[in-house]
């Protein structure tokens, strides 16, 4: 996942961590360990569903998001 994209889509729209951890329903550490996949916890599609919604995103800018992979 591209963390950094997440983060800037957040910011434009004067969202932090805790303000989009709330939305989702999730603890703000819960977030947190998906955000930074800590031991492999990842978004769920309705997640993933719901940020879309959320931030009006397009396929291509979710699939940016959530499902690049990451170069070493």
């Amino acid at each position: 996942m591209n963390k950094n994209l997440l983060e800037s889509v957040m910011k434009a729209h004067g969202d932090t961590g805790t303000s989009l951890s709330q939305f989702l329903g999730m603890a703000r550490s819960t977030f947190s360990a998906k955000i930074n996949e800590t031991n492999g916890a990842e978004f769920t599609q309705g997640e993933i569903a719901s940020i879309k919604e959320k931030y009006d995103l397009d396929a291509e800018k979710v699939d940016e998001i959530f499902f690049t992979t990451k170069v070493s």
